[in-house]
């Protein structure tokens, strides 16, 4: 860190240079709090002694990148230098057209992509790299806590008017990507103006990874509908301590209930961190995919499924079967609903399982990360439809790793 030197008793005192204790000022500033981000983001980058700085943010369906805070063109995920970062997660620096150096920086909520911050500089020394750092994880900070009711964040990362139901259902979604050292669990829906009733929700405790994928009956306000009590239900369950079995049975209440006409496939999971337990009970949905080695291994989470959600009084009086498997470092669980497999293809084909997972097994391969696996996966499936999906589709990927500590005793 760059600092300076005071006596103080006879001894050397390090202090902080003059940009770190600015920027401390900045955020013990109690009336900074409320600043617009354009604004933040002009008095930050000034504090850290930096020249200029521009937030970009992934559109929904992150194929481009939408400045916040300038007015700049916007720029695609697939070929640009700032796409290059988004895609990797990684630092990239080009000559700036104005003068100096502009260092692109990942913009990361947790585990979660935001987009990307573009540093400029009139050099790049590891002062300046760190005080870049330090302004993304910053305004990623920022904006994640306020974008729930700055719908200026909303409009920013939308290309098209977004239908009501859509609408209601995302409202009740979680952020795209959660994770910890242990654990990432990653989801991407389509159509993402247009979904009716598919849905996906995911939670972290101290111990557990909870993830469930929804496919409700029908694609109309009343699917939605139908996801979100569902959501809510099994939201409200696991956060009074309720273990799995329990928890399938409060979102069967719930929609015998409040919506008897209505149903849900599903297939809701809970993960033991520390030893990788997965245990799932399927309700009507197609089975997960367990990729290990780099490779599918057939039929490993194929279970008989229970009755959807909603209909097991009326098919069944029998408890739901609760299945477990144990995952291996690196293990990639694929969940993902009808309208991803039976999506057609340029020659009118379906898309299919073993596409689908020969897909993921590739992109595993490269070492590609799981949320960049899901982006572009689900890019493929669009493109060959030109955006015009059968069904809704939706894919959730969790994988299960050694933590770093773990994977250096292993090399060792």
């Amino acid at each position: 860190m760059d600092r300076t030197r005071i006596r103080a008793r006879g001894d050397e005192v390090a202090v902080p240079d003059v940009p770190d204790v600015a920027l401390g000022e900045f955020l013990a500033d109690l009336g900074n709090s409320a600043l617009d981000l354009s604004t933040a983001v002009a008095r930050c980058t000034k504090a850290l002694g930096l020249q200029h700085s521009v937030v970009y943010l992934a559109d929904l369906q992150q194929r481009q990148l939408t400045p916040l805070n300038d007015v700049v063109p916007n720029l695609p995920i697939d070929d640009s230098l700032a796409g290059w970062t988004y895609r990797t997660q990684s630092l990239r620096v080009e000559e700036s057209e104005l003068g100096g150096m502009t260092a692109w920086l990942p913009l990361v909520d947790g585990a979660e992509r935001l987009g990307v911050l573009a540093v400029r500089t009139p050099a790049l020394d590891p002062l300046s790299l760190r005080r870049g750092r330090t302004l993304a994880s910053l305004l990623a900070m920022m904006i994640t806590s306020k974008r729930a009711y700055k719908d200026t964040y909303v409009c920013r990362t939308r290309t098209e008017p977004m239908r009501l139901p859509a609408e209601m259902l995302r409202a009740y979604l979680p952020p795209r990507t959660i994770g910890t050292t242990r654990v990432v669990s990653t989801a991407v829906l389509e159509p993402a103006y247009e979904v009716g009733g598919d849905a996906f929700d995911h939670a972290l405790t101290d111990s557990i990874l909870h993830a469930s994928i929804l496919d409700a009956m029908g694609h109309d306000l009343a699917s939605g509908l139908t996801s979100v009590v569902a959501l809510a239900a099994c939201r409200n369950a696991r956060r009074t301590g309720a273990d799995l079995p329990e928890l399938v049975a409060s979102v069967d209440a719930a929609l015998s209930k409040w919506l008897p006409n209505q149903f849900c496939t599903a297939v809701l999971t809970q993960l033991d961190l520390a030893t990788g337990k997965l245990r799932w009970i399927n309700c009507g949905h197609p089975a997960p995919l367990l990729i290990r080695g780099q490779r599918l291994v057939p039929g490993a989470m194929d279970r008989d499924a229970d009755p959807p959600l909603g209909m097991s009084a009326v098919f069944s009086a029998t408890p739901r079967g609760v299945h477990e498997i144990a995952l291996e470092p690196g293990d990639r669980v694929m969940m993902f609903t009808d309208g991803v497999t039976e999506a057609r293809t340029a020659d009118g084909g379906e898309f299919g399982l073993e596409r689908f997972a020969d897909y993921v097994v590739r992109a595993a391969a490269t070492g590609e990360l799981a949320p960049e696996t899901l982006r572009r996966l689900i890019h493929a499936i669009l493109d060959s439809q030109e955006n015009r999906l059968r069904d809704d589709a939706t894919i959730l990927m969790l994988e299960w790793r050694l933590t770093p500590r773990e994977s250096e005793a292993q090399r060792r």
